[in-house]
This record gives C-alpha cells, sequence and structure tokens, in this order.
C-alpha cells in the first residue's frame, strides 16, 4: 500500500476491515417527518413533495426508506420513449393494484389520470424518479400534471414525491413562475450531505476513528451517502487505501465529475470545467480566473452559483451586502477533489499512470487541506448553535486573514481563530494584532481568540 503520512500526520486506519455489506441508513430525521407530516395531510386532500439535492446525496434511499412502511408505487422515468415508458409503469402498476386495465396506455397523462383516480378510494404513496426526464421525453407532460393535479386534487389522497437530480432542471420547474408546475409543490426539500456529527457517527460504527480520519472524509467524500457507502464497502477506512481505491484503473471516483456535470452543463461543459478547476487550485478572484482564461466569466459564475448551486460567494464577515471583496469557493468537497486532482491530470488518467497522480495528492495534500479544515470548523461551530454568524475575515487588500470569525449578536461576542493542520505553528500575539481592524467594526463585543489544530476536533462534536 502506498504510504501519504508525510501530510504532517499519520491515519493507520480502523482496526478491523470495512467491506462488509452496504451501508444501513443514516440521518435524515427532519427530512422523515416532514415527508411523513405530508402524508397525513392526504387524509384531506392531495400532497406534492419535491425531493432535489446533486446525485448521490441519498434522495431515492430517502424517498424508499420513508415509503417503505406503507403503500406506494415507485416509478422511475428512464431515458425512452414515452410509449415503452408507460409499458414499463403499467406492469409496476398491476403489480401494486389490483385493478383492471383495459387496452394499452401510451401517455403519462393517462397513466397519472388513473392514479389519482385509484388515490380517490386509496390513500398511497408516488414516487416518480428523475422527474426532470419528462423534459426529454415529452415536456408537454409538467403542463398535463398540472391541468391534472389542479381538477383532482381536492378530492385525492394521493402523497406524490418528485426526486430530481439535475438542479437547475428541477429549480426551472417547480421555482420559474412561467413553469406549469410553479406554486404547486406543497414542500420542495433539498438534501444535503451528511453532516460532520453523522459522519462521525458513522464512522464510529466502525471501530470509532481518530479525528484525522473523520477530516478526511470530510474532505474526500464531502459528506455524500453513495460514496461513503462505496468506501466503507470497498477500503479499510484509511487515507492510503481510500486514495488507492479512488485513484486506480476502473474506480467509480475517476469519472465520476463528468458524470455528474456534463449534463447539466450541455456543449459549454468545458468552459465551466476549466473554471471549476481554477476554483479548486485557490484561483478564487473573478479578475483572477479572467486572467488566467483570458475571456469575461461574470456569467459563467453567476450559472454555477445560481443555476447549477455548485459555487458560493464569500465576504469577509463585516463586508456590507453586496460588497466587492469577494471569493469564489466550490461548496461540494468531492468536487472540489476531483478537479484539483483528477480533472487536472486527464492525461495521466487516459495513460493509466496512476501512481503518478498519487504522487502530486502525496506532494500537494496539505497544502490543499489547509482551507478545508478551515471550513471544516466553519461547519463545526454552525452545528453548535451558539453563533447566528460565522465565517472568516480579510481585508481590501487580501491581508491580515483570520481563519474564523464566529459572532453571537444577541450576547455581543466575538470568537477569532487560526486554524492548521500542525497547531503548534500557531502565533496568538499575530492572531490578536490581525484582529484589531476587525474589532473596529464589533465596538462593546467580548473578544475571544482560539488555536485550533486536529487535536480539537473532538471538544467540539455534539
Amino acid at each position: 500500500m502506498t504510504n501519504y503520512c508525510n501530510r504532517g500526520y499519520c491515519n493507520a486506519g480502523f482496526n478491523n476491515q470495512l467491506g462488509m455489506k452496504t451501508m444501513r441508513f443514516y440521518n435524515r430525521k427532519q427530512e422523515l417527518d416532514i415527508l411523513s407530516r405530508l402524508r397525513q395531510q392526504t387524509i384531506q386532500a392531495a400532497r406534492m413533495t419535491v425531493l432535489t439535492g446533486r446525485r448521490r446525496v441519498g434522495k431515492t434511499r430517502l424517498a424508499l426508506e420513508f415509503a417503505g412502511n406503507h403503500k406506494h408505487l415507485y416509478l422511475f422515468i428512464a431515458k425512452k420513449s414515452e410509449r415503452l415508458l408507460c409499458q414499463d409503469f403499467l406492469a409496476e402498476i398491476k403489480r401494486v393494484f389490483s385493478v383492471p386495465i383495459i387496452g394499452e396506455i401510451r401517455s403519462f397523462k393517462d397513466i397519472f389520470a388513473l392514479l389519482l383516480e385509484l388515490s380517490k378510494n386509496e390513500q398511497f404513496t408516488l414516487i416518480l424518479d428523475e422527474f426532470q426526464e419528462f423534459y426529454t421525453i415529452n415536456s408537454a407532460i409538467y403542463s398535463e400534471i398540472q391541468h391534472l393535479w389542479d381538477i383532482n386534487k381536492d378530492q385525492c389522497r394521493l402523497n406524490l414525491v418528485c426526486i430530481g437530480s439535475v438542479y437547475s432542471l428541477i429549480n426551472k420547474i417547480f421555482q420559474n413562475s412561467k413553469e406549469p408546475l410553479f406554486g404547486r409543490a406543497d414542500r420542495i426539500l433539498y438534501l444535503k450531505p451528511f453532516s460532520i456529527i453523522t459522519i462521525s457517527h458513522i464512522l464510529a460504527d466502525y471501530n470509532q476513528p481518530e479525528p484525522v480520519t473523520l477530516f478526511d472524509w470530510y474532505v474526500l467524500t464531502g459528506g455524500m451517502p453513495k460514496y461513503m457507502d462505496i468506501l466503507t464497502t470497498n477500503t479499510d477506512g484509511s487515507f492510503d487505501n481510500m486514495i488507492d481505491f479512488m485513484v486506480a484503473d476502473y474506480s467509480p471516483f475517476l469519472h465520476e465529475g463528468k458524470n455528474l456535470l456534463i449534463e447539466e452543463f450541455g456543449r459549454e461543459y468545458g468552459t465551466y470545467f476549466s473554471i471549476l478547476e481554477l476554483i479548486s487550485m485557490g484561483k478564487t478572484g473573478r479578475s483572477e480566473i479572467e486572467s488566467i482564461m483570458e475571456r469575461k466569466t461574470g456569467g459563467y459564475l453567476a450559472r454555477l452559483e445560481h443555476d447549477y448551486n455548485l459555487i458560493e460567494r464569500v465576504r469577509p464577515i463585516n463586508a456590507r451586502p453586496g460588497g466587492r471583496v469577494l471569493k469564489y469557493r466550490l461548496n461540494d468537497h468531492f468536487l472540489k477533489f476531483w478537479f484539483r486532482f483528477i480533472h487536472r491530470n486527464w492525461s495521466a488518467v487516459e495513460v493509466g499512470n496512476f501512481n503518478y497522480i498519487k504522487q502530486i495528492i502525496k506532494r500537494d495534500y496539505q497544502t490543499y487541506c489547509g482551507h478545508l479544515l478551515e471550513r471544516f470548523f466553519q461547519d463545526l461551530f454552525s452545528l453548535s448553535g451558539d453563533y447566528n454568524r460565522i465565517g472568516s475575515y480579510w481585508d481590501k487588500k487580501n491581508l491580515n486573514e483570520i481563519d474564523l470569525v464566529a459572532i453571537n449578536d444577541l450576547e455581543k461576542t466575538i470568537v477569532m481563530a487560526e486554524i492548521k493542520l500542525n497547531k503548534k505553528r500557531i502565533n496568538m500575539r499575530i492572531l490578536k494584532e490581525k484582529s484589531k481592524h476587525l474589532l473596529a467594526s464589533f465596538p462593546g463585543y467580548k473578544p475571544g481568540w482560539l488555536a485550533l489544530g486536529l487535536e480539537d476536533i473532538p471538544s467540539y462534536l455534539i
């Protein structure tokens, strides 16, 4: 096994091998409670819920976990003709419901009308997975659903759950005022990756890992349930073993970025990929990105932020709304890793030189993780519920950076922290000196200063 332990710390892995079975269902209590309440409301009238979030975040598994205890119908919208799709749907309807269906149904409009009619006499959940695929099959289906829903909703007891993975399309279908299904969803649930706390609970089920292990899983998976499932099934959980699995011939992770995003971006995916690669390398300012690409990128950055939900703006914590001092960052940790180490070295992937990529990871991982450790502690502080504002600080000249600033405006307290993988390198005198300008923006606030490293993680896990 390759040894990557010159990162300044070493993860020896778990005492026991993982790789036992598919990871059990974790967390999602809030989402399950909401889905259960909406199902209860269908006693009075039909309800429509949208379950969205990026691929691999566990939308389908959540829906089936919720529906498993009561009558439900799961229909997957595959990329095929409407007629063939309806044949598949009819077979599943006949399996679940004991109803005679005479003749051939060729349109989803008739399928949906049939299910609405069935729900007038029986309460059940209908799950439509990959709901955005109707766009390529027959975009008129959305208008047909809207018409049937509007005239039948109050007489039906249908619990409709629409699952969508292409964020831009789902956002358009349900939140664009010009679209037929705008305003029809009773709830839109955006499923997020597992929190640090949940990741720690999962890893605790595999022999209580060290803080460094938790951080590595945060960096490599971003809390995506599917990635955690793959790694718990195929590796021993150590950093070395995970990298050996992820960066190898036939690895499911090699083409993952392309598989996730090319459908979203379409023909211009090359430009979007270049921007995301630059951000993953720490080129976080628009002018910096445009200088390297030698073209205007404002429209692309806006779409990556608002249409695709892949990047976000980060401003100093004391900045005014709309201020011009800002940076961009990828909000998906796995994709950040993929663009930084795999996509950037795609020529090595094409010739099968995976050892070359592993050497790059070995050389750069510790530097790469510096900002992610800052993000890690910012997320941890957010989970505490003790602060209403959490972020970082830098001045107009991009100097006097403070890694973490946590503020409680009610109690008028402000905590400032320097964060490093090697905590011994932190100089508290310098931190206090850098904080003087920031503190001038918060007169009357009680300040506190912290030095944080990997060894402090357990103290902040709740």
